[in-house]
């Protein structure tokens, strides 16, 4: 289990910076939010997450792409790990100083 979890299944975290693992996640999943948004993000950088264990874990985090915008991801990661990724939702028109929230 994610160190930052809260230990109790369907209970989020507090929001924490992001780390290479998350980053890599986001990276992942990236293309899957082009489609739906259809846009091109040159910058892609995750600056803090949330996690909540489900069967597997749920990740929202939160992203730069550049020129002052920010979008919040909505990320499970299956059971079988980063070979299982969906896109569940997201949020456009976010700011740094935006609330990572369960949407």
């Amino acid at each position: 289990m994610d160190p930052g979890t809260t230990g109790i299944v369907g209970g989020v975290s507090e929001a924490k910076p992001a780390t290479p693992e998350i980053q890599e996640v986001a990276d992942k999943v990236k293309r899957q939010l082009e489609e739906k948004t259809n846009e091109k993000y040159e910058k892609f950088k995750v600056v803090e997450y949330k996690s909540q264990v489900v069967a597997g874990q749920i990740l929202f985090m939160k992203v730069d792409v550049g020129n002052g915008r920010f979008l919040h991801m909505k990320v499970l990661r299956g059971l079988s790990g980063d070979d299982d990724l969906k896109l569940l939702d997201y949020q456009t028109n976010k700011t740094k100083n935006d609330e990572l929230t369960d949407f």
